[in-house]
This record gives structure tokens, C-alpha cells and sequence, in this order.
């Protein structure tokens, strides 16, 4: 697995993106999604990420800079075809080391409820991320859950 940076352009990111877009809005009721299309994941305070094997796309996540201490986590979601296989570990793994990197001292994300989403709290979880109060003006919900990393 070869974790690249960018590639907002290529039509297999395009195409996980709608799916994750599709997948949120079925999922979540209206009004509560927070998902970043195409524009958004083009910002200036956005890292965006997608994972291969050779030339077909695994997965995809970025990371948004808060503040000089604090990143957010947005956009994680694995091809259909790799479940299973590790994709979500790895392009967590890449990105608190990206977070270490630029020298931030937490990971924040917000993410839904509902059985749809009990895969990534599992993840978020093993992986340290702790329940946490609503940040970056983010409203809670009955439909949203956020959590953090102390790094």
C-alpha cells in the first residue's frame, strides 16, 4: 500500500468520494453531514490523501489544519473492494504520523451514529481516539460523535 498526497483529479478518488457522499447522506439524517466534496478537499488548510495498490485506489482520508496545535480528520473512506484489508488502519497510521510531523498535539474528527459508522468508532478507538465535547463550531447532535487524540 502506497499512501499518496493529492490526486483530487483522478476519477477513481472522484468516484470513492460520490460513494462516501451517498454513503453519508443515506446513512445520516438531513442537515447533519459534514462531509467535504471535491471544493472543500481542495482548500489550502486541507492535506488530501488516497491510498494504492499499483494503480488501483484503496482508500482515501485527509487532514484539515484547526490551529497550529490541532488537525481534524476528514474524508476517511475505504474502496468497497479493500475492506478488510487494512486500508483504514493504514491511512490513520499515515496521518497521526503526518499530525507528529507538523507538530500538532491532538486529532480531533467528527463522525455519525448509527451502524453504518460502528466500524470507524471501532477504529477511532482502537486506535486511542476518546470520546471529546463538539469543536470547530461543529453542533452536537443525536446523529454525531466526536472524538480526539492526545499526541
Amino acid at each position: 500500500m502506497i499512501v499518496r498526497e493529492g490526486g483530487l483529479d483522478d476519477p477513481q478518488v472522484i468516484a470513492l468520494l460520490d460513494l462516501h457522499a451517498r454513503g453519508m447522506l443515506a446513512n445520516s439524517p438531513p442537515g447533519t453531514c459534514h462531509f467535504l466534496d471535491l471544493a472543500g478537499l481542495n482548500a489550502p488548510d486541507i492535506s488530501f490523501l488516497s491510498i494504492w495498490d499499483g494503480d488501483i485506489l484503496l482508500g482515501i482520508g485527509a487532514l484539515r489544519q484547526l490551529d497550529a496545535f490541532t488537525g481534524e480528520i476528514k474524508s476517511m473512506r475505504t474502496a468497497q473492494s479493500a475492506l478488510g484489508r487494512g486500508v483504514g488502519t493504514a491511512m490513520l497510521n499515515h496521518i497521526v504520523a503526518l499530525a507528529h510531523r507538523r507538530g500538532y498535539t491532538a486529532l480531533k474528527l467528527e463522525t455519525g451514529t448509527g451502524c453504518a459508522f460502528d466500524a470507524a468508532h471501532a477504529l477511532y478507538a482502537r486506535h486511542g481516539f476518546a470520546p471529546c465535547p463538539a469543536f470547530a463550531g461543529y453542533q452536537p447532535t443525536p446523529f454525531n460523535r466526536f472524538m480526539s487524540l492526545a499526541l
